[in-house]
């Protein structure tokens, strides 16, 4: 996928739809603006007026409330006026297009698109309809990327483990063949130049031809573990085991769910991520979702820095000319 549809003429985020096609220097300067807006975050009056006057519209096609929930706070801290669309109950439900969904709400004078969808492709097919002055942010697309998702993880792990990507050694576990979230982590460690990149799962959960995106495959948890610094696991959908891809929770807990005893195989200093919610259980146990190595509550607190660095970037952008567009 090009980049040119995500960027503006003079090379600035415009869209952020996926990490495929984007230059490694945006993910740094979206890493470096969510370090002043953690410290925002965390101070008693946690607002800033950059988008005063803005509306932004979260258009979620499929439910996500810890996602949805993030933006119209990230939104709203900064100063944004946001209009959540209940797809369910909207004109799209009667017939209306998703064009005509658009056209009517870019007549409100909107600013911003998030948009959440089962269809791989949704929010680049949007991003290439909207008015000029319109910015489009993925907060999910199919199978295809969840890039807001990744940028948090990225910088979760840089707050954590300090700026360089070289030395870490990087696992995720779990479903990589569904997982928008391991394709959008995959591009992000690539691109911040992450020294090794594995993928742990049951062959039935690997996509074919997976080492094409650089990264080492592995089928047995505890090897896939080994000395690695940073541990990564996916919620496993339960219509994986309903679609006989698995035998059963309690089959993948044992062999792929994260326990303390495993865990002695990774550095003594991991740190244990997972997008969340999680099926304790499942993925892995209390005691180490628990446990001091993890960081999950910390990866949805640094969630809201994260998308308000994404948003404020692209607003920042200026509207794209119609050469611009056609060139995308």
């Amino acid at each position: 996928m090009s980049g040119n549809l995500q960027l503006d003429a003079q090379g600035r985020l415009r869209h952020f739809l996926t990490l495929e096609g984007l230059p490694p220097r945006i993910l740094h300067e979206i890493l470096d603006t969510a370090e002043s807006f953690a410290e925002v975050t965390s101070q008693q009056v946690k607002k800033v007026p950059l988008l005063r006057g803005k509306t932004i519209v979260n258009l979620f096609f499929e439910p996500s409330t810890r996602t949805r929930t993030t933006f119209e706070l990230a939104a709203k801290r900064l100063s944004a006026d946001v209009l959540n669309i209940n797809i369910d109950t909207s004109s799209t439900t009667k017939g209306e297009t998703l064009l005509d969904t658009l056209r009517n709400l870019e007549a409100m004078h909107v600013d911003m698109f998030v948009v959440r969808h089962a269809a791989s492709g949704a929010a680049h097919f949007i991003a290439r309809h909207v008015a000029p002055h319109v910015s489009v942010i993925n907060a999910g697309d199919g199978r295809h990327a969840h890039p807001t998702q990744a940028m948090l993880d990225m910088f979760t792990i840089r707050r954590v483990k300090g700026p360089d990507f070289g030395r870490l050694r990087v696992a995720i576990v779990g479903d990589i063949l569904h997982s928008r979230v391991a394709r959008s982590q995959i591009h992000a460690l690539h691109l911040l130049g992450a020294g090794e990149i594995r993928v742990i799962a049951p062959r039935t959960l690997i996509p074919v031809d997976v080492e094409k995106l650089g990264v080492h495959v592995y089928h047995r948890l505890e090897e896939g573990i080994a000395d690695v610094d940073v541990l990564i696991l996916l919620r496993l959908q339960r219509e994986r085991m309903r679609g006989a891809l698995l035998p059963s929770e309690h089959e993948y807990f044992r062999l792929f769910g994260l326990t303390e005893e495993k865990l002695a195989r990774a550095r003594p200093d991991v740190t244990i991520m997972h997008p969340g919610p999680i099926n304790r259980g499942v993925e892995m146990d209390s005691q180490v979702a628990d446990g001091p190595r993890s960081v999950i509550l910390r990866q949805v607190s640094y969630g809201i820095a994260v998308r308000m660095a994404v948003m404020s970037l692209a607003m920042q952008a200026g509207p794209r000319t119609d050469e611009t567009r056609e060139a995308s």
